[in-house]
Formats: structure tokens, C-alpha cells, sequence
């Protein structure tokens, strides 16, 4: 079918291009007039915290309102600075989208003991002129008289946040471009890959925005769909081309070379964007509404870069015909060299297999051992650049009211038959005597009486240790006893951010494990019906899960422990992100499957024509070893952008991302994976008859013509230059 297809966009190549413009702008002006809005959240159903969220939703309406916080500060003490700060709240009072405002002199418990810190509550409307973040910035612009009064002011609060997720796209490009010319030396064979790439992530990015539109799909889902569709839809277009390339080198004409390249290339391109979307779609079993988005917005991506693989870029390659060489930058090829580094290396690997094998995964295990320290929690806004004004306020807080001031515990006490603040005393007392505990409010009941609210602050940071202890003491042991007598129909639950952190957490460590077994036995039983091997698929998945466990471990290094952290403007101490694991294992897993397809259909082309598998190794590795190189250089790059990023979670995922690719196609591929095939020999391809027998026959290896292409090069290997190496990627 793929050869039928291919033959098809060739030939009609002026309607197919029509057909992915139009589709293009029609999706695009979709997008604009039916696309739907992001989330910022999720819901953690069946949590505590969750509970807590719905009592103080119905009870207290103004907790879904966006919040912040003004904290100022005068080391001659802010009561000095009565006139000047009260002026500045009547200010900010009037100002669009802003309604309650509590300021410092208001409440004497919003000033430090000591005086010199102070802070301001203000609630945004629901509704009003602008957006929330236009009001924060307003907010912000109305404080800078203060600086002159000699008073500091800094802001809390999500809406003050900077240094998202990068827009990696124009870096992704520009980096591609660059060793896409490094590897084809030529720009007309550059730029193909990069126009199917761009057509490819324009409907892709506009599917993601008709994505929210019926599922919950977070904001961030934009950028990590972008990230991926640049990395596959430039990744998949440099295999193809690379074929075509080769096939024409052989003689073949335009149409032979684009039907050879994707009933080969096409092939493996079309199994591995289903490896990537196995792995994304699996997020959707981490049970929140908003990873199901983003699986969804994620896997689109590479379904339009796989559609865009096997129909645009043919019918593009139609255009460009013997020309594809053409503007080359480097010097002719040279006959009469048959081999290239390589094959040098290929063999150098199978002299000493057992060394290679041994100081491969002897790296990788080092590199994962960290990796048993790892804490899954969230880091607080104490992580944040220094200087922004949400760490400025986070300091400023920490020193005038203590580190737990910065992530109070909101508890919602459900009292059906009704309590007052004088019935729910035995619940502030029980508080209060908890270790951990800095200050707990009175009790404050709802109208209709059937909630409380009371604000517990830790004596410990929001993303310490001893805070997360403190949660699950109170919920297991402080709090279920005091349900008798009068109160015997108490109901207490745990929310606030701090505490939905600490079940956001826990989720995440609880499902994670289910996410990545559903992964794992999917990815065996494609690999298995493929390539109709279990030690193959079986060595594939272990070689990934060893890349990306060296990943986690070395995020645990620089990011938890601190070595190295400052190089890229990472302190220590902090956890690793809760969300973090699920994300780099399913875009990692994927992509190095991808690696693992290309190469391993190479070397099994070969092992089914001659039956040698010493032979096969060297020449599926020297034939895919460059291209993929240079596809995993590119990932590095786009994900490497994210490290200059000023959050420190988007600069946490941008090295695992980086360093898990790195890894995986270098010590992984490059090492471990011929060592251990020249160590297996013939038993690689080993398959018990009776599910040989029972397994349906899928292949990748394209047709019969090209398989003889594959034998004429076992012959008589053409010269190439560094640009021309031949690879073979069925």
C-alpha cells in the first residue's frame, strides 16, 4: 500500500501539495474560530485535597478566584511607611479586574513581628476589563513610586511568574537546518526535510488548539507537541531523503527512488510514529483529565509528521528529481572507498564485544544509580531565578513570618449539622499542639454553617520533607479523632496548594509504574510481531529503560543534589518534579524506539538476505549510524533550548531530555546494542516455531526490489564522500 501511495503523491505531486496547504489554512482557520481555551490545572479526584477543594468551592466561592499576594518590605519598619503603602493599596483598588484588597494595616497579623515585612491579599474579579495577567502587570507598574519611599515591594503568585516553556520552534529549525546541511551537503536536500517539518507542525500546532476545545488539554500541551513534531517530522524527512538519495545514486530514476525510499524508509518511519504515539497515549493512564489532552495534542503532532513522511515529502521529492544535490557545499565524492569510519567502528565494537558490553551498561548503571535518591515533590517558588520578583517575595516572606508561610495548609472542616467557632476550639487546640505547626486561625464557618475554614502554617518550607510528613500526620492521626461527641459528623480535609502537591506527587508515583509496564508490553508486542525475535524487542526495551534511567539519574544529580547545577542556574535541594518521570519516559521512550526501529530493521534486511549476523551488525550500523546521529543531534539542540529557560522545571525537563537522547544514541546505540548482537549471534533472531506460527507477519522491510539493491552494495559498496554515505533505513 505504502509503495502504491508513494507512487501516487509522486505522480499527482502538484494536487498533493495543493491538498496540504489548503488543509493547512483550513485548519488554521479552524483552529482561530473553533479552538478552544488551555487549562492550568487538573483535577486530583479521589484526593483529599480534592475533597477539600469542592467543600471551600461550595462554601466559600471566593477560593476559585485569582489570588495574590503584595509583600513589602523597610528595614526601618513599614510602619514608617503607613501613608505611602496605603496610598499605593487605593491604587491598586482601582484598578480593572482587581475586587478585594486587604491591606497590611488592616489585619495586624499581616505584619512581621519585627516590622519590617508586611503583606496585601488581593483577589481578582471573575469578571472586568482585561485579563488577570494585565491587571498583575498593572499592579506591578503602580508600585514603582515605592522604591523612592525607601519600600520594597515584591509579588506572589502565578500570574507574576516568568521564564516559561521556551518557544523552541525557530531554534529547532535553525539548529536542524544547520546539521541537516552538515549530513546532506547539499540545500535543496536540506530543505525538504525542514518545509514537510513546517507545514507538518503548523496543523499539528492548530490540532492542538481543536484539541482543547473538547478535552482538557494543559497550556504547556502547545510547546511539548511542537517540541516533539519539529524533532519526528525533520527526524522521519531526513531518513527518507536520505534514501531517495542513495537509490538515485544507484541509478534508479525519481520515481523508482521515492517508491524504493518509502517502501523501506517509510516503512520504519510509519512503525516508529506508532512506537511514539503508543508511548504518548500512554499518559492517558495516569487517570487526570489534563494528561489525557496532552496525549492526545502530542500524538497528533506525529501522526500529521508521519502523514506528512509518506505523502508530502514524496510528492516534494518529485519537484525536486535529479536536483536534490544540487547548491552542494562539499567536495565531490571520490571513488574507489568502500569504507567509511563507520564500519571501522563497527568492527572495532565486534573485536571486543564483551568489553563494549561491560563498559556500556557499566556507564549507564553509574550514570542511573542516583536515581534510587530520587524525591518526587514540587519545588517551591524558593527555586526561582533570583532576582524575579516571585523569589524576592518568597525571601521577603521566609524572613518576616517563617519558611511555612509561603505554603499555608488550607483545611475544610464538613460540619452537616452545623458548628460554631467555639464547637470547632477543640480542632484549632489539637492543631496547634502538632509539632510541625507554626500558626493555625481561628476556626471561620461558612453561611449556611455547614463548613469551617482554618489556615494551618507549617514551621517548614512547601517543599520540604518534614511539610510533607506534616500532611500526612495530620490526615492519618491528628485529625480523624477529634470526629466524636458534638462533632462526630466531622469531616477535616487537607487542601491548599502544598497539600495537592503532596497528592499530586503521590499520584504520580503510584500510576507511574502502571504507565510504564502498558508502554513496555505494547512496545515487546510490536517489536516481537516486526522483527519476529524476543531477544530483540526484549534487549531494545531494556537498552531504553538503561538511557532513561541514566537520565533520571543524572537529573537527581544536578537538580536534587546541586553538582554541577550552578553551570545552568540550578540550585540544590530542591525534589524533582512530580510530573517530570511521566513526561521524559514517554517522549524519550518513543524517540528512542525510533532509533532502535532505523537500526534494527537495517541490520535485519541484511541478516535475512545473507544470514551472517556479524556481517549484518557492521553494515546496519555504518549504513544508519550517521543519519541517526544527526537526528538525535537535532532532538539535543531543541531540547537543549530549554535549558536556558529561567524556570527551574523547564530547564529540569530540557536536561533530562537532552541528556536521555544523548545517551541513547551514543552509548546505546553506538556500544551496547552491536556489542550484545555480535555477543547473541544467530540466537538475536530466535522465535519459538509455535508463535511463529501463531504471530501474524508484519513487515517493514519493503520490497523485494530493494532487498536486491541491498545485495548488489554486499558487492560492490559505492565511494561516497562524508555527505553520500549510504543509509539504509527499511
Amino acid at each position: 500500500m505504502l509503495e502504491r501511495l508513494a507512487s501516487l503523491s509522486y505522480r499527482r505531486r502538484r494536487l498533493v501539495l495543493l491538498a496540504w496547504v489548503l488543509a493547512a489554512f483550513a485548519i488554521v482557520v479552524a483552529a482561530g474560530s473553533f479552538g478552544g481555551q488551555y487549562t492550568r490545572g487538573g483535577r486530583l479526584s479521589g484526593t483529599d485535597s480534592d475533597a477539600a477543594y469542592q467543600v471551600l468551592r461550595r462554601e466559600f466561592p471566593a477560593v476559585e478566584a485569582d489570588a495574590a499576594t503584595i509583600v513589602f518590605t523597610d528595614p526601618r519598619g513599614v510602619a514608617g511607611d503607613r501613608d505611602v503603602i496605603e496610598r499605593y493599596v487605593s491604587a491598586v483598588r482601582a484598578l480593572p479586574r482587581v475586587g478585594t484588597v486587604v491591606s497590611p494595616f488592616d489585619d495586624a497579623t499581616h505584619v512581621s513581628t519585627n516590622g519590617t515585612v508586611a503583606y496585601a491579599d488581593v483577589e481578582f474579579a471573575r469578571d472586568g476589563t482585561g485579563t488577570v495577567e494585565q491587571a498583575a502587570a498593572a499592579l506591578r507598574d503602580a508600585a514603582t513610586p515605592l522604591e523612592s519611599s525607601g519600600v520594597r515591594a515584591a509579588f506572589a503568585g502565578d500570574m507574576f511568574k516568568t521564564g516559561g516553556v521556551p518557544s523552541s520552534e525557530v531554534f529547532g529549525i535553525v539548529a536542524a537546518m544547520v546539521i541537516l546541511l552538515i549530513a546532506f551537503g547539499s540545500i535543496v536536500a536540506m530543505g525538504l526535510p525542514i518545509l514537510t517539518a513546517i507545514i507538518g507542525i503548523v496543523i499539528g500546532l492548530s490540532g492542538v488548539s481543536l484539541w482543547a476545545a473538547v478535552i482538557d488539554t494543559p497550556d504547556f500541551a502547545v510547546q511539548v507537541a511542537s517540541m516533539i513534531g519539529i524533532g519526528v517530522g525533520i527526524d522521519y524527512a531526513l531518513f527518507i531523503v536520505t534514501r531517495y538519495r542513495y537509490a538515485l545514486e544507484r541509478g534508479a530514476t525519481p520515481h523508482d527512488a521515492v517508491v524504493e525510499a518509502i517502501s523501506s524508509a517509510g516503512r520504519a518511519v510509519v512503525f516508529a510514529g506508532g512506537t511514539v504515539m503508543i508511548s504518548l497515549l500512554g499518559m492517558t493512564l495516569m487517570g487526570m483529565t489534563m494528561f489525557i489532552g496532552l496525549a492526545f495534542a502530542s500524538a497528533s503532532a506525529v501522526l500529521v509528521a508521519v502523514a506528512a513522511a509518506v505523502t508530502l515529502l514524496p510528492a516534494l521529492l518529485g519537484f525536486a528529481g535529479h536536483r536534490i544535490d544540487r547548491l552542494s557545499i562539499h567536495r565531490r565524492r571520490r571513488h574507489g572507498v568502500s569504507e567509511t569510519i563507520w564500519h571501522r567502528w563497527s568492527r572495532l565494537v565486534q573485536r571486543r564485544p564483551v568489553v563494549a558490553t561491560v563498559a556500556g551498561v557499566a556507564v549507564l548503571v553509574g550514570l542511573a544509580a542516583p536515581v534510587v535518591a530520587m524525591r518526587l515533590a514540587s519545588a517551591d517558588a524558593g527555586n526561582d531565578q533570583a532576582g524575579t520578583t516571585t523569589r524576592t517575595a518568597y525571601d521577603m516572606l521566609a524572613d518576616g513570618f517563617g519558611p511555612g508561610f509561603n505554603g499555608p495548609l488550607v483545611l475544610a472542616a464538613e460540619t452537616p449539622t452545623g458548628a460554631t467557632r467555639a464547637q470547632l476550639a477543640p480542632v484549632v487546640d489539637a492543631l496547634r499542639a502538632t509539632p510541625g505547626v507554626a500558626l493555625v486561625t481561628e476556626a471561620q464557618p461558612s453561611t449556611s454553617g455547614r463548613a469551617a475554614l482554618i489556615t494551618v502554617v507549617p514551621t517548614t518550607a512547601p517543599q520540604s520533607e518534614a511539610t510533607e510528613a506534616l500532611v500526612r500526620h495530620l490526615r492519618r492521626d491528628v485529625l480523624p479523632p477529634l470526629a466524636q461527641g458534638d462533632l462526630r459528623e466531622l469531616r477535616v480535609h487537607v487542601g491548599g496548594a502544598t497539600a495537592s502537591n503532596v497528592d499530586f506527587a503521590a499520584l504520580m508515583s503510584d500510576r507511574l509504574p502502571i504507565f510504564i509496564a502498558a508502554v513496555l508490553v505494547c512496545s515487546f508486542l510490536l517489536l516481537l510481531l516486526v522483527f519476529r525475535s524476543v531477544l530483540v524487542p526484549l534487549k531494545a526495551i531494556v537498552m531504553n529503560l538503561l538511557s532513561i534511567g541514566a537520565a533520571y539519574g543524572a537529573m537527581v544529580a544536578v537538580f536534587q543534589w546541586g553538582w554541577f547545577g550552578s553551570l545552568i542556574g540550578a540550585g540544590p535541594g530542591a525534589p524533582i518534579e512530580p510530573w517530570a518521570p511521566m513526561m521524559l519516559f514517554a517522549i524519550v521512550f518513543g524517540l528512542s524506539m525510533d532509533y532502535e526501529v532505523f537500526l534494527l530493521s537495517s541490520i535485519k534486511e541484511r541478516y535475512d538476505t545473507n544470514g551472517d549476523n556479524s556481517s549484518a551488525v557492521v553494515e546496519g550500523l555504518a549504513s544508519t549510524a550517521r543519519v541517526i546521529t544527526a537526528a538525535a543531534a537535532i532532538m539535543v539542540c531543541v531540547f537543549a533550548s530549554f535549558i536556558v529557560a529561567d524556570e527551574r522545571s523547564v530547564k529540569l525537563i530540557g536536561f533530562g531530555l537532552a541528556f536521555a537522547v544523548l545517551i541513547d544514541a551514543t552509548v546505546v546505540r553506538m556500544v551496547v546494542v552491536p556489542a550484545t548482537m555480535e555477543l547473541l549471534g544467530r540466537r538475536n533472531w530466535w522465535l519459538p516455531r509455535w508463535t511463529d506460527r501463531v504471530l501474524p507477519h508484519v513487515s517493514i522491510d519493503g520490497a523485494a526490489a530493494t532487498s536486491s539493491a541491498i545485495a548488489d552494495e554486499r558487492v560492490e559498496a559505492p565511494a561516497v564522500a562524508p555527505s553520500r554515505i549510504p543509509v539504509d533505513v527499511r
